[in-house]
């Protein structure tokens, strides 16, 4: 009886159980071990990004922890996909051990089977093209050039990008359970 719905309206969101792709920005998550030695990892959203590669899509939360930007990556296509960025590392192409021409040639072949070594693991290539950047409440966006790579025999992806006019970059993303984001809406 408290609860019965007026004639059509919806009813009221449970607050209480927001999935992590309902995070929008202002909502604060806390996802579990992830932080330093292993302690839960909170942060507001102060950035939600959508993202486009071809037909696939997902989007990207950012903000601060601990005097640093993490990242969260949600793709909701059959299953939830959720990978971070929490150690706030960026790498070069010197520190890869890779060359513009590398990745131009990697490009070119689109072969899952090409690969570098990097920190002593083996990075498989996943793929590579245009990604559109659409940050939320702007029609227009950006794009960068992306490849990624998977751990061999691992689930961590590397991302390396180039946004025009700025230097390659590349981040290691961890994969996280989306069961251990909690979402607390804003108010």
């Amino acid at each position: 009886m408290f609860f019965k719905a007026k004639n059509g309206s919806t009813p009221p969101q449970d607050l209480a159980h927001l999935s992590v792709t309902e995070a929008r920005a202002g909502d604060t998550l806390s996802i579990v071990g992830v932080g330093d030695e292993y302690a839960d990892l909170d942060f507001t959203i102060d950035r939600r990004n959508s993202m486009e590669a071809g037909d696939r899509r997902w989007f990207e939360v950012s903000g601060m922890y601990k005097e640093r930007r993490v990242y969260l990556e949600v793709e909701a296509s059959d299953e939830v996909s959720v990978r971070g960025m929490f150690d706030g590392k960026r790498f070069t192409l010197d520190e890869l051990g890779l060359s513009e021409d590398d990745l131009a040639t990697i490009d070119e072949r689109q072969n899952p089977a090409d690969n570098f070594e990097f920190e002593d693991k083996v990075w498989m290539y996943r793929w590579s093209r245009e990604v559109g950047v659409f940050q939320e409440g702007n029609e227009t966006g950006r794009g960068y050039y992306g490849w990624v790579f998977q751990e061999q025999g691992g689930k961590r992806l590397l991302a390396i990008r180039k946004y025009e006019g700025e230097p390659f970059t590349a981040a290691v993303l961890l994969p996280v359970n989306p069961g251990d984001v909690t979402v607390f809406r804003a108010q």
